[in-house]
């Protein structure tokens, strides 16, 4: 796992003048295989990684290429770059609104975290993008995290060369901040010299072309809590951002309830400002009193239910359900094919067998971690045993105890 990776000297990270020459040797074949299989291109050789420019630009010259291929070169991202950076993200099929720039503004805003982002080019053409921030954690130490508070991130590449680039870039990185480790929060593995971490899965389905089929799009337990929760209760849905602060404050309950901190309110309506429409904020009511709440995000035609919260204090069946029902009703009204249900970790079987109870099955994720040599990785995880006692002391701390405390630690907690 330490030192250099595909043949990597030490070469040198952009802004940071001073380090080695380096070079890429040629792609393993099982590698390219597997990014051929993601939709990537076949790598084309060997790839030469050098500093130059004024924000230490680091170019790729090939072997064995193609006649006239462009080299591949490695920049981070100017205010001039993002315009086409935008672009490269909505065209990109991998892409996630947590690759988007409004959410770099959002946890900028909020956490004050330093965003690096690195982009690929192969001539004019964008040939790749990975977002990362450098996090500064009191509890961890320095890591670099593609993208913290998300569940997605990582590299988006248009060939393999321009993936390995980008992946060297965010190595090379780390060893010259002394960070613990950097995370590619990749839905699929890109590097196959780094293990795939096994702790997390996400869960995803597409959804019917018309409203009508959400019928039989549950299955039939799911489906009838929901139907019983409408009947017993007389839930309403809501859908608006007025409701922002209320549905923060119901996730905030919910967070204490389950000994996990909270985010600060500031992130909701850093993303509301930054994200707009590709927000949705949704709020259930029972007999007029504010129950159960929901942000999402929709990027492109995929819609996904992000924070949740539910009043502790009322206990209505099929709650839970009629919520999610209500979301996937907005969803495909609004053009939505795809639903995902976001990653859920392996060992938290509540939240993971409610999404299969749903109808989703889950699907392993792709994260990968490279630690520096002589540096160990963090333990973060909230299903990590050395947590368990404040877990467990959270739950009985005062809502404006836990709140702000939340709030302040998540900082140091990046998701």
């Amino acid at each position: 796992m330490h030192g250099n990776h595909h043949g990597c000297s030490d070469a040198q990270n952009p802004g940071a003048p001073g380090a080695a020459v380096g070079e890429l040797a040629a792609i393993e074949p099982a590698q390219r295989d597997r990014l051929h299989r993601i939709g990537l291109s076949d790598a084309l050789g060997a790839l030469r990684v050098r500093s130059g420019g004024p924000r230490g630009l680091i170019d790729g010259r090939s072997r064995g290429r193609a006649c006239g291929e462009p080299a591949v070169s490695i920049h981070e991202l100017a205010p001039g770059d993002e315009a086409a950076y935008t672009a490269y993200v909505r065209a990109h099929r991998d892409a996630t609104v947590f690759h988007s720039l409004a959410w770099r503004r959002a946890v900028e805003d909020a956490f004050g975290h330093r965003a690096v982002y690195y982009m690929a080019r192969r001539g004019r053409e964008v040939a790749g993008v990975l977002p990362l921030f450098k996090v500064e954690s009191w509890l961890a130490g320095r890591l670099l995290v593609s993208v913290p508070y998300g569940v997605y991130g990582g590299v988006l590449a248009s060939d393999a060369d321009a993936a390995e680039c980008l992946l060297a870039a965010g190595k090379r990185l780390a060893d010259q901040m002394n960070a613990r480790s950097v995370e590619f929060r990749s839905r699929t593995p890109l590097d196959n010299t780094l293990p795939v971490m096994s702790d997390h899965a996400t869960f995803r389905r597409d959804l019917p072309g018309c409203e009508s089929q959400l019928e039989t799009f549950l299955p039939r337990k799911a489906r009838a809590a929901a139907r019983k929760a409408t009947e017993r209760h007389e839930l309403s849905a809501e859908f608006g951002a007025d409701h922002l602060d209320v549905v923060w404050e119901l996730y905030a309950r919910s967070m204490r309830r389950l000994g996990s901190v909270n985010y600060p309110k500031r992130f909701f309506h850093a993303l509301a400002a930054h994200a707009g429409s590709g927000m949705i904020v949704q709020m259930v009511r029972y007999a007029g009193r504010p129950v159960a709440g929901l942000v999402s995000f929709v990027h492109r035609d995929e819609f996904m239910p992000y924070f949740v919260g539910f009043d502790d204090r009322v206990a209505l069946y099929g709650v839970s359900q009629y919520l999610y029902l209500a979301s996937m009703r907005w969803a495909v009204r609004n053009g939505c094919r795809v639903y995902d249900f976001g990653r859920s970790r392996v060992d938290n079987r509540g939240a993971y067998e409610f999404k299969r109870l749903c109808g989703f099955e889950p699907q392993p994720l792709g994260y990968q971690v490279y630690v520096p040599a002589g540096r160990t990785a963090p333990d973060l995880s909230a299903g990590s045993t050395k947590w368990q006692l404040a877990r467990r002391a959270w739950k009985y701390l005062p809502l404006a105890v836990a709140r702000p405390l939340g709030a302040w630690l998540s900082k140091s907690i990046p998701g």
